[in-house]
């Protein structure tokens, strides 16, 4: 009972602190981006506008949903103005839970319907795509193409993913679920939970282990997100890029998102950061960044080395089912995956 009491008492003082640093900020954003990629952008529009904002960024082992959960948490009294979300289908799920605010940006005008909420909830911007990342010392990366590569026997013992509990890997499974049948979905999952068991596939805690682990040579490839691919590819590392099934599903992208918080205290200052972050310049920016992120937008310049929107086949995505289904989902997940 003690123990109950001392960590009521320390979410209490967490929450009446974190009011406490909102309350002389002009803007408050919690940003699930990564912080060296993020951060920067930020503070330049601070200094542009001269905001003061108070920035909140998640920790790496709950990317995107510590955040998700914490504005659920203050949605009867919002500490949070904008949220800059790494991926989309949480956003959509926000959104449907009345949590977040319409906001149509002039910006917003040129990204691709696909990419944003139709009732302007939320828009997204500068993506990843899932790719499967290839040591080329230990496999040819001609002979990898998708997710049925990582059930072929010659490669047993040699592959990994992420285990799909959280972040892009649970939206991946979510989008497959829409797109194969949730039934057909958990097939494949009691199938990669077995091989695991069995020691034929390795289920890793994140797709940057997994990025490591292949580049290490201790993998011959496995499911990564392109940001952590760039990673290795500009640190040298015998590595290539796979975009998967790209003569059947297609590859899954999964766009940043940013989105005003129903009943932000600073809306005037939240609709300037979503109409910054909407650019093109700062689009441009994130691709040339260390995390290579992809323009939604062909008219947005980018590096070679950084995927060609136009040119990809794409795993047909509704964003907002998606995140109607993420929860549900990742339940049945965790019955397979965890014992």
């Amino acid at each position: 009972m003690r123990n109950r009491r001392l960590a009521s008492l320390t979410s209490l003082l967490v929450v009446l602190l974190a009011a406490c640093r909102g309350s002389s900020a002009d803007l408050v954003v919690y940003c699930a981006h990564d912080q060296e990629h993020a951060e920067p952008l930020l503070r330049r529009f601070e200094a542009e506008t001269g905001l003061n904002i108070d920035i909140h960024f998640d920790a790496e082992a709950n990317k995107t949903v510590g955040l998700v959960a914490r504005l659920r948490q203050e949605a009867s009294r919002p500490l949070c103005d904008v949220f800059w979300n790494n991926e989309a289908g949480h956003s959509a799920a926000l959104a449907e839970d009345g949590l977040l605010q319409a906001y149509a940006s002039p910006n917003a005008a040129s990204i691709p319907a696909a990419f944003k909420d139709p009732r302007q909830r939320w828009t997204g911007f500068a993506a990843r795509a899932r790719v499967l990342i290839v040591n080329t010392q230990l496999a040819d990366p001609a002979l990898v193409r998708g997710w049925k590569d990582l059930l072929d026997p010659r490669w047993q013992g040699k592959v990994a993913l992420a285990r799909p509990l959280t972040g892009t890997t649970l939206t991946h499974f979510a989008a497959l679920a829409r797109l194969r049948g949730e039934d057909a979905l958990l097939d494949f999952a009691r199938d990669l939970a077995a091989r695991n068991a069995a020691g034929q596939l390795d289920l890793a805690s994140g797709n940057a282990v997994v990025m490591r682990r292949v580049r290490g040579g201790e993998l011959a490839f496995g499911w990564t997100d392109t940001d952590d691919f760039n990673v290795a590819r500009e640190d040298g590392f015998p590595v290539a890029q796979v975009v998967p099934d790209q003569d059947g599903e297609g590859c899954l992208l999964i766009p940043n998102s940013v989105a005003i918080v129903k009943g932000a205290r600073h809306p005037e200052a939240a609709r300037k950061l979503v109409d910054f972050l909407l650019s093109t310049e700062v689009e441009a920016e994130l691709a040339r960044s260390r995390a290579a992120q992809i323009p939604l937008r062909a008219d947005v310049e980018r590096p070679d080395h950084v995927l060609d929107v136009s040119k990809l086949r794409l795993m047909p995505v509704d964003y907002l089912e998606v995140g109607r289904s993420l929860s549900a989902v990742q339940a049945r997940l965790q019955a397979i995956f965890v014992q």
